[in-house]
């Protein structure tokens, strides 16, 4: 068999090399240099001393620290939600098709369209304080108060995401053999008992998948970010790579950018192997009966 590439497969290889390889490969090279765009002429090497300033920076620190609060915060919670809904979908004899289909919604809106309409949600004469209003409780300052922008944000991100990764489970559930199923059940396991040694099991490719992507969503977070608070109030919601954004397109340090960004590229990657090695492991209790 021919290894030559198929040619149908070209217009997409020369889309990623001149769209994705070509401008990676750049800002590896750009991470090494203190250059600013507005001021070309003053571009210098100096080396690994943009990681050095990233490494020492609190900034950079504070704003890791943030984004690590999100991930751990939401992904747990995404993903046990998506499991639960996808497990009530599966269970549905009547209207599936019509609760899958506002399950997804979400999952075709665009990410900004969401963000306004949870930032007119939020907002101090928003629906929520409305609600709060009427129930005779004081009106509550989501977007403003430090301690509550970074979970408004984080609730607002799971109820986007839940959906889309729970239509990934109920597809993987609706492969596993019914016979696999009555057999189980023939022999008296308990249905959550099944959901454990049967269900779990075959799912968990998918489960995995579902992980290492929302990883990755959560340690990019932006346009929430960008629309809702713009990394405030007080900093309580600067993310990685709003940061980033901020050195690179205010402070016009594109080397510095460039350099947070591989810094991030490294950390998920580090994450992401982990992850894929720890849920890789077959669970006790996985073997079927």
């Amino acid at each position: 068999m021919s290894s030559r590439p198929v040619p149908g497969l070209l217009p997409w290889f020369a889309c990623f090399a001149v769209f994705g390889l070509i401008p990676l490969l750049a800002a590896l090279v750009l991470s090494f240099y203190s250059m600013n765009p507005l001021r070309p002429d003053l571009t210098h090497w100096i080396g690994a001393s943009n990681y050095a300033r990233a490494i020492g920076s609190p900034a950079f620190w504070h704003a890791l620290r943030t984004t690590g609060i999100f991930v751990v915060g939401t992904l747990p919670v995404t993903l046990i939600l998506s499991y639960i809904v996808a497990a009530l979908l599966g269970r549905l004899r009547r209207g599936e098709a019509l609760f899958r289909a506002a399950i997804f919604f979400p999952a075709t809106l665009s990410m900004v369209v969401i963000s306004l309409v949870f930032k007119s949600l939020y907002a101090e004469q928003g629906l929520l304080n409305g609600w709060l209003a009427a129930l005779g409780f004081p009106r509550i300052h989501w977007l403003q108060d430090p301690r509550l922008a970074l979970p408004s944000i984080m609730a607002m991100d799971v109820w986007a995401s839940v959906g889309y990764y729970a239509i990934l489970i109920l597809a993987a559930r609706k492969t596993l053999p019914l016979e696999q199923l009555e057999a189980a059940r023939l022999e008296g396991l308990r249905p959550l008992q099944v959901e454990r040694r049967i269900v779990l099991p075959h799912v968990k490719p998918v489960i995995l998948f579902v992980v290492l992507l929302n990883t990755i969503r959560s340690f990019q977070i932006f346009i929430e970010v960008f629309v809702l608070t713009r990394g405030g109030p007080l900093d309580s919601t600067l993310t990685l790579v709003y940061h980033l954004y901020e050195r690179a397109f205010y402070h016009f340090e594109m080397g510095y950018a460039c350099a947070i960004a591989y810094i991030l590229l490294a950390l998920v990657g580090g994450i992401l192997l982990l992850q894929r090695r720890f849920l890789s492991r077959s669970p006790a209790g996985a073997a079927a009966p």
